[in-house]
């Protein structure tokens, strides 16, 4: 009974600081006069080729203390996979962005295929930029002093 005791002991223990921590950031929230934004259905985070998406998020912000606040279940999801759901969703100035991605994403997969094969060749080419084997005798320590002595 007394390891029970005391799991329930600790849990309560990190529920009570968990509300604290979560009472703090909520007054901190307030103190900068966040509000409430209805009727979001999405919400995107671009981060490189991962995108976070929160689906039916809440979400708050003050524009005067240039911070948003989004809550809810985040899935991260590849760009790939997620840009044909919002390609509609894209102005007219994040068209050139989107250019220059699907370029780089174009590049990059010509060169995992050539990049293979040319790696193999270079490695086969390049047996001559190993480093040597120490002569019988030397250490690395002398060969550096008389490195600095010459």
């Amino acid at each position: 009974m007394v390891p029970n005791l005391l799991d329930e002991v600790s849990l309560c223990k990190l529920l009570f600081q968990a509300t604290v921590f979560g009472q703090g950031i909520l007054s901190s929230l307030k103190r900068i006069g966040v509000n409430a934004i209805p009727a979001i259905e999405e919400v995107n985070i671009f981060k490189e080729d991962v995108v976070i998406q929160f689906i039916n998020p809440k979400v708050q912000a003050s524009i005067a203390a240039n911070t948003w606040v989004v809550s809810g279940s985040p899935q991260t999801k590849k760009l790939q996979d997620i840009l044909p759901q919002i390609i509609h969703q894209l102005g007219p100035d994040n068209l050139e962005n989107l250019k220059k991605l699907a370029e780089q994403f174009q590049k990059q997969g010509a060169a995992a295929g050539t990049g293979e094969a040319a790696g193999v060749a270079a490695a086969q080419e390049d047996d001559d930029d190993e480093v040597p084997d120490l002569m019988a005798g030397e250490t690395f320590e002398g060969a550096a002093e008389e490195g600095h002595t010459s």
